[in-house]
């Protein structure tokens, strides 16, 4: 028996329109399909019915799939896999696998033989790094600070070095009630002429990126708080 393919499913990274973001073709492959590996039932469910209002949930699978998913029942999920059928793994926003679970499952995949297509969608980490003007070619995405504050200075201070002296772009998050906490310590530990870029709300009507010395952000600084945001510190 034929073994069915692993998609890779991006979703919006927060707008309610996803003609946009999404291609008509990757939305094809998803109204197709009726097994899923999603984070969350009620938004992955929303999202198949924003792109085909007659989507048969009924009579579709959903397995939870989240950082606290048991290793047992990754192999649950490869299941319909093995016996012919298409899965697709739904991430809360933007890319899985990506700073988002999705990469235990695909690596069990490719253990077990089972094509994995990754299907195009919005990054906000690419979409934050392509609007920099920052390095494009040597750089690192790391996730989420550190929540103590006296690692997280020693982590910015670490990455402002090597981005002055090496050229590598470091791209980094934290969530969203934190942004305000991050943007201080960026503004008030990093030297003045430091470049730092703040991509915020991507894809969405609010979307805002820009890029400017620590000493202008200063000057410029706008409020971070509930609004998605990725931080670059780069050399241009």
């Amino acid at each position: 028996m034929a073994k069915g393919k692993l998609y890779l499913l991006p979703t919006t990274l927060g707008s309610e329109g996803w003609q946009h973001v999404i291609p008509e073709e990757v939305a094809q492959i998803a109204r197709g399909l009726r097994f899923f590996a999603v984070e969350d039932i009620k938004s992955a469910r929303r999202f198949l019915r924003k792109m085909d209002r007659t989507f048969p949930i009924d009579d579709s699978t959903f397995f939870i799939l989240n950082k606290k998913t048991p290793p047992e029942e990754l192999f649950r999920m490869l299941k319909p896999l093995k016996e012919g059928n298409d899965l697709s793994i739904i991430s809360e926003a933007g890319c899985p696998g990506i700073a988002d679970p999705g990469a235990e499952l695909v690596a069990e995949a490719h253990k077990s033989g089972i094509f994995v297509s990754p299907l195009t969608g919005p990054s906000s980490i690419l979409l934050a790094l392509m609007g920099s003007g920052f390095n494009g070619q040597q750089f690192a995405f790391h996730g989420y600070l550190p929540k103590d504050r006296k690692h997280r200075i020693k982590q910015l201070k670490s990455y402002e070095n090597t981005a002055k002296y090496e050229g590598v772009t470091h791209v980094f998050m934290d969530t969203p009630f934190r942004n305000m906490n991050v943007l201080e310590d960026l503004l008030n530990e990093l030297m003045d002429d430091t470049l730092v870029c703040i991509a915020c709300d991507l894809t969405l009507p609010t979307e805002r990126i820009q890029t400017m010395s620590v000493a202008k952000w200063r000057e410029n600084a706008f409020d971070l708080s509930k609004r998605p945001t990725m931080f670059l510190i780069g050399r241009s």
